[in-house]
């Protein structure tokens, strides 16, 4: 009986996890413009800081739940009560810093909306408007940061946001797209070269560092 040949995916996928390699089959890598998935993603690598984003991604619904859907309206609005109720809550990272952080995070995130008509607009300038497409084959390959992601931490932290380090940005841009670092043998490498890059592209703007 013939076996079916491997698919190729990157070195950091654990294949014994099923939702780990749904979360990179799907979301990993694929360029995102909306504003909440954008927001969404801030938060949860900025709760990701020294720990693993497995942890975090288990944790996800939850925190969907907990940060009512990640609207930064409604996060933005959360008082004392609120973060009480988030430390008491098993189902998310109790770390105060980091709920007081999402909390500014959201109002910084609504200025930065009202400056530029959206986030998204913001934010994918500091790729020129399209997808960085880097040559990984190993796991050693990575990088951790990117002179992207420095001027992107530089501009939100002096904008005041908090839990920005280079190190989280690049993460950051690793999850929504604004850098595909899938492996060179990834299967989904050229489907999101070939599927999103085009489609997404949009008009840069000057780069603010």
């Amino acid at each position: 009986m013939q076996q079916e040949p491997t698919i190729g995916r990157c070195p950091w996928v654990d294949l014994t996890k099923p939702d780990y390699v749904a979360y990179h089959d799907k979301e990993w890598g694929v360029p995102v413009h909306d504003d909440r998935v954008i927001f969404e993603y801030l938060i949860l690598e900025g709760a990701q800081a020294g720990l693993s984003w497995y942890i975090v991604l288990r944790k996800r619904e939850n925190y969907r739940i907990a940060f009512d859907r990640f609207i930064p309206e409604r996060v933005a609005g959360y008082d004392e009560r609120k973060v009480q109720e988030l430390l008491a809550n098993p189902g998310i990272i109790r770390n105060r810093a980091k709920i007081l952080a999402a909390i500014n995070n959201a109002q910084r995130f609504i200025e930065i909306q009202h400056e530029f008509g959206s986030f998204d607009t913001y934010i994918w300038r500091f790729v020129d408007g399209k997808p960085i497409v880097n040559e990984l084959r190993r796991l050693e390959d990575y990088p951790a940061t990117s002179r992207e992601s420095d001027a992107l931490s530089k501009d939100l932290r002096q904008r005041g946001f908090k839990f920005v380090g280079s190190t989280v940005c690049y993460a950051h841009m690793q999850a929504t797209g604004m850098v595909n670092d899938h492996t060179i043998g990834c299967f989904r490498r050229q489907e999101i070269i070939e599927g999103y890059s085009g489609k997404f592209a949009k008009p840069a703007k000057p780069c603010v560092t």
